[in-house]
């Protein structure tokens, strides 16, 4: 086994807060029956923008691309989290001239669903609705969400397995090979910090409101405190925060908006990565309501 396939089991191992023996094991099978594979597209796809205006786009020849594969199953909206990868494109194209393709396959159920969240998200790349699934007959991907999207080399070899939005880890990985560069984040010192409030209650409000709260992340260590990352539970949560590192005793703030989709109870939660030991989770609770011509009402 040579380094860089010991370090991508690695990598993987870590995509999981606790790992039993048979997760092990099955992380290093998918790595071994993965890298090198050659994925198969179908013949012909049709890309559209916004899921609506079919385009004239052929998969490119290049020495990388990124395949993003998106079944049916569950929440579209949180499997997606289309503003970090508007970032993360925004990125390797400042790094490598617009070189890297990113190829989106939806396989959804819910075409409706698919442009609101595409034209919620302002997300313009090309994206292939593959309604009949062809992608992932003729390759049989696996079921979990982080092993369905692959970096694939110019003949479409699989390099790198695991989903970069949902791992900076493996985000780091993707850089590194896409740009010669590490995320910035990874060449730091580590610090502590606390969050001022982690639990944050939003209450009852209607359907067509957005809710909106800041909270603060205080370094309680000796080296600066960046943010590494965040990951959140929904796509109908949206997070902005602070890029400039906050010195010992500073405090970072973080902008959480809360934008319902359905009604009812929320439980929600905002993962966020920094350069400490783990990552601080908030929680974001409340009850959406529906609004009716006499008011609002629970559903």
């Amino acid at each position: 086994m040579n380094m860089k396939h010991l370090y991508l089991i690695i990598t993987l191992l870590l995509l999981l807060p606790s790992c039993k023996e048979s997760n092990k094991e099955r992380i290093t099978r998918l790595v071994n029956e993965w890298e090198g594979k050659e994925i198969i597209f179908p013949k012909n796809p049709i890309f559209t923008r916004y899921a609506t205006d079919t385009l004239d786009y052929k998969i490119p020849k290049s020495k990388y691309k990124v395949l993003i594969y998106v079944d049916s199953v569950g929440c579209t909206s949180c499997k997606l989290q289309l503003p970090k990868w508007k970032e993360l494109i925004a990125y390797t194209d400042s790094l490598t001239g617009k070189q890297i393709p990113y190829l989106f396959f939806f396989q959804s159920k819910d075409k409706k669903e698919l442009q609101y969240i595409l034209r919620r998200d302002r997300f313009d790349t090309p994206v292939c609705i593959d309604r009949n699934d062809g992608l992932n007959r003729l390759n049989k991907f696996p079921s979990e969400l982080m092993f369905q999207t692959f970096l694939l080399d110019e003949d479409n070899k699989v390099t790198v397995i695991g989903n970069p939005i949902h791992n900076p880890l493996v985000k780091d990985m993707y850089l590194k090979l896409l740009t010669g560069k590490s995320s910035p984040a990874f060449n730091v010192a580590s610090t502590t910090a606390e969050v001022i409030n982690d639990h944050i209650n939003f209450g009852m409000f209607h359907k067509s409101e957005s809710k909106t709260t800041i909270i603060g992340i205080r370094n309680t260590g000796k080296a600066p405190l960046i943010i590494v990352d965040v990951n959140t539970s929904c796509g109908c949560t949206t997070v902005r925060y602070d890029k400039t590192p906050a010195q010992p005793g500073d405090t970072l703030k973080i902008q959480i908006k809360m934008t319902p989709e359905e009604t009812g109870f929320f439980n929600k939660t905002v993962a966020v990565r920094c350069n400490t030991n783990r990552p601080i989770v908030i929680t974001i609770t409340g009850n959406v309501l529906q609004r009716t011509e006499g008011g609002i009402k629970n559903t």
